[in-house]
């Protein structure tokens, strides 16, 4: 079983409320709520960083598709590298 250093009960209890959202009206309604715009276009512009890495895509040309600053593209790459694997899960799903 997988070992998270943020799993507390509150953070297990927010994990269980996004799985209970059933659609992607849903999940915005919820994320409009729960988050400001801008730190939910960040984890949107995360993934989409992700996305590219993967496809073997170059940092410059990441930067240039995203906007993503170079600071963040190689964060995500650590995370892909290093992390707990969870963009790989959700990039898996995703295909």
């Amino acid at each position: 079983m997988y070992k998270s250093k943020l799993m507390t009960e509150d953070t297990e209890a927010f994990f269980n409320a996004i799985l209970s959202l059933r659609t992607t009206e849903e999940c915005c309604r919820f994320f409009e709520d729960v988050a400001t715009i801008g730190e939910v276009q960040a984890m949107a512009q995360r993934l989409q960083v992700a996305k590219l890495l993967a496809q073997g895509l170059k940092y410059s040309d990441i930067a240039r598709q995203t906007g993503a600053s170079t600071a963040t593209i190689s964060r995500v790459s650590r995370c892909l590298g290093y992390g707990a694997d969870g963009y790989k899960l959700v990039l898996e799903r995703m295909e």
